[in-house]
């Protein structure tokens, strides 16, 4: 069978695993969530590049010598259902790259990337690609049992911090303006200046 290197050779409306993610050799980067592939906006721009590498360093100067550790995109992470609990790559239908993610277990982590929920994962939004962070990735992370997800937006300078409650549903727990410092719920040690990830 002839090797997967465009995307034009793909159904839209198949349902793909990550088995099948794992042997396509496009030049485009996608995801998968639950089974459909997601093209991913083009190359980030220079305002979302500065914004993440911001967030980058304060979350890896805090946890030098500590049990966890912040990986940047491109970085796959495989989410499972947590109600289905499957293990293995034929079952997998969801592969994301998010902008930074936080892995405390380090037995989740493979040579591909990470293998399960992050605790922590931080989208900076894109006016591409809002509409599938807000929605779809919401509620991936939520099911899939990412304890803490924050959501950037750029432009309007402003962060919103989701917490899974005891249920396993996310409460917005926190919404910092770009003067602020921000704190994750998880590590409220850590404090976030954003007048300095925002600035030009």
């Amino acid at each position: 069978m002839a090797p997967i290197t465009q995307l034009s050779q793909l159904d839209p409306n198949g349902i793909y695993s990550y088995a099948d993610y794992l042997t396509w050799q496009l030049e485009e980067s996608v995801e998968l969530i639950k089974g459909k592939i997601m093209a991913m906006s083009p190359a980030p721009n220079v305002k979302h590049q500065r914004i993440a590498l911001k967030l980058l360093r304060p979350i890896d100067n805090y946890f030098l010598h500590k049990n966890c550790e912040v990986f940047i995109a491109p970085f796959d992470v495989k989410l499972y259902d947590r109600r289905k609990s499957l293990l293995k790559n034929g079952e997998a239908f969801s592969v994301v790259q998010p902008d930074l993610c936080l892995i405390c277990d380090k037995d989740k982590l493979t040579e591909q990337g990470c293998d399960g929920a992050p605790d922590w994962i931080i989208e900076v939004l894109s006016p591409g690609n809002s509409g599938k962070e807000v929605r779809l990735k919401y509620d991936l992370y939520e099911e899939s049992g990412v304890s803490e997800y924050w959501l950037v937006f750029p432009y309007e300078q402003i962060v919103q911090q989701f917490v899974l409650d005891e249920q396993g549903k996310y409460q917005l727990r926190g919404l910092y303006p770009g003067n602020e410092i921000a704190t994750p719920h998880l590590f409220p040690d850590l404090q976030i200046d954003l007048n300095d990830v925002f600035a030009e």
